[in-house]
């Protein structure tokens, strides 16, 4: 009886090293956002390091979601800085888009491709190799094997949520950014979601969430950034 031979895809991409230098992956600086004349967040000063993971807590409406779209480039502070592997971070370039993976709003997907489909694409746009196949190995880390022939549509809340979190980490990165990333998911989400942040630390990837959920941060992040008025970290 001849053999066999299956190949087992990685999801995960090879693991990071920093620059010789050693210096911070993400530095925010004295960062300020005022909408008006109302000032929304004033002075941040925030770092993450290589393989490390800072959590952003908060009320709702203390601005954890507009410091993140400051970091990542979608939004422009009023005042301070934000430097990505020791550089100014401009959100346009192409060496940014590369470094960062973020999901800080719902995800649209394409209606009319499956939930496969729709990740390989993403994949093959970022050059990866066999997207099929890591696009499969993706969805059954996340159990989501069984609905990858399925259209988004189809999908309950919780699982589009898993499907928009792995649109960030079919990308390239260095740095993920999440804006309150254990929305809608089940405990079994949460507890694949903290799993695949700590793998990510261990890859040397940066992580920055913003989240209210206290396991989670537990679970991830090594250092807590709690918003106020004047906060550093």
């Amino acid at each position: 009886m001849r053999g066999r031979t299956r190949v087992v895809t990685d999801s995960r991409p090879p693991a990071v090293h920093p620059p010789p230098d050693d210096g911070p992956l993400l530095s925010v600086s004295g960062l300020s956002r005022e909408f008006g004349q109302v000032p929304v967040i004033e002075g941040i000063d925030l770092q993450v390091g290589w393989g490390e993971a800072v959590a952003v807590t908060g009320p709702n409406g203390s601005g954890k979601t507009t410091l993140l779209r400051c970091v990542v480039g979608t939004d422009r502070p009023s005042a301070g800085a934000v430097e990505l592997c020791g550089r100014p971070l401009r959100e346009h370039e192409p060496d940014t888009r590369r470094r960062i993976a973020a999901v800080l709003d719902d995800v649209e997907f394409f209606a009319d491709l499956s939930i496969a489909e729709h990740l390989a694409l993403l994949l093959a746009a970022h050059g990866a190799a066999a997207p099929d196949e890591q696009a499969r190995a993706l969805l059954a880390e996340a159990s989501l094997a069984d609905a990858a022939d399925q259209l988004p549509a189809t999908l309950s809340s919780g699982q589009r949520r898993r499907l928009a979190l792995l649109t960030c980490f079919a990308r390239p990165r260095v740095l993920v950014v999440l804006d309150e990333p254990e929305q809608r998911l089940d405990r079994a989400g949460r507890a694949w979601l903290a799993s695949r942040l700590v793998q990510e630390k261990e890859l040397g990837h940066g992580v920055l969430i913003a989240t209210h959920d206290s396991e989670l941060t537990k679970t991830v992040a090594d250092r807590v950034l709690e918003l106020s008025r004047k906060v550093s970290c």
